[in-house]
């Protein structure tokens, strides 16, 4: 009997030690998060930017991506897919298998607006938020050797003197800086022509060759380059301390609220809760890692959670789809 016991008890310490084997093994390369549900990814983490390199948007994106590859456990890789005002990297993201390996940038309220022109297929329901990255405040510009502006009061009364006559070089017809370049001239009462072009990048070449007048872009855009360019107003409630001399649109009597563009951490529609809360805490600790504060100085980090990225994104869809024919056409 005494034998037997023991028998019975090396039998089931086997059994138990192949039990455990089983659930650590095969299928998942002995991955212990897959074991208990959580996410993790299992090689090179694609980030989907719908612009060229060297845009607003990449830079800032490459600056996130390098710095969360430490938190991220994997390489990750930006994959800029330029066309159709971001429609085509959009497209591509929403199409991309809902497994965690493919994230990307959402801009807004472009994103938006693409939707609204209907240049793709998709919907804000074809994509799931993780988190917010950027966000930042439009201004006025113009190029910093032109006398005939050395103020914003200087480019509305020449506007008014020369209605339709100023051109304006935006990121792309209704996209966030088109909005700005509209807001403003409304506000002022003059217009413009607009001269779009393929992202910001184009944008600022264009009014730096001298094909444009003035633009409308975000503070961020002009890091590095600002001798190149006069700031003359922002639209926002305060003074930004970075431009301390330069006025609100609104103290002088223009466009009275805040407007800008975000730029959104997102995948598509069909992944898992675990893949968002795994990506929104990686992405939250790299945003809050001194290297990366100092790395991304020049643009406005915002991070949100995913819940609030969510309401965002909902929200600037509402903006985008007020603007009616009576914003453009005036």
């Amino acid at each position: 009997m005494k034998n037997m016991k023991k028998a019975f008890a090396l039998i089931l310490a086997l059994a138990m030690i192949f039990a455990l084997a089983a659930c650590g093994g095969s299928g998942n390369g002995g991955n212990d998060s897959a074991a208990t549900g959580e996410f993790k990814p299992d090689g090179p983490v694609t980030l989907i930017v719908a612009y060229k390199a060297g845009s607003g948007t990449d830079g800032p994106a490459r600056i996130l991506a390098q710095y969360a590859e430490k938190y991220i456990g994997q390489t990750v890789v930006v994959e800029n897919v330029d066309g159709g005002s971001g429609s085509i990297g959009w497209s591509q993201l929403a199409a991309a298998d809902p497994d965690g390996m493919t994230i990307g940038v959402m801009n807004l309220p472009n994103f938006n607006n693409s939707i609204v022109k209907e240049l793709g297929t998709y919907t804000t329901a074809d994509f799931k938020a993780i988190c917010n990255h950027v966000t930042e405040t439009s201004i006025v510009i113009v190029r910093a050797d032109d006398d005939r502006f050395p103020d914003l009061n200087a480019l509305v009364e020449y506007g008014k003197a020369h209605d339709g006559e100023l051109k304006a070089s935006t990121n792309g017809a209704q996209a966030s800086n088109h909005i700005g370049a509209q807001a403003f001239a409304k506000s002022a009462g003059f217009h413009y022509i607009d001269i779009p072009q393929g992202g910001t990048a184009d944008q600022l070449l264009s009014l730096r060759n001298t094909e444009s007048d003035f633009s409308v872009v975000k503070l961020g855009d002009i890091a590095g380059q600002e001798s190149a360019y006069r700031v003359l107003g922002i639209f926002a409630a305060e003074r930004d301390e970075r431009i301390p001399d330069v006025p609100t649109l609104g103290e002088l009597g223009y466009y009275k609220e805040w407007l800008g563009s975000s730029r959104a951490i997102v995948a598509p529609a069909g992944v898992s809760d675990e893949v968002i809360k795994f990506y929104e805490e990686a992405l939250k600790k790299t945003m809050e890692d001194p290297d990366y504060i100092a790395a991304a100085s020049s643009f406005d980090t915002n991070f949100q959670d995913h819940t609030a990225t969510g309401a965002l994104i909902e929200q600037q869809q509402a903006f985008a789809e007020s603007l009616g024919d009576d914003f453009w056409n005036f």
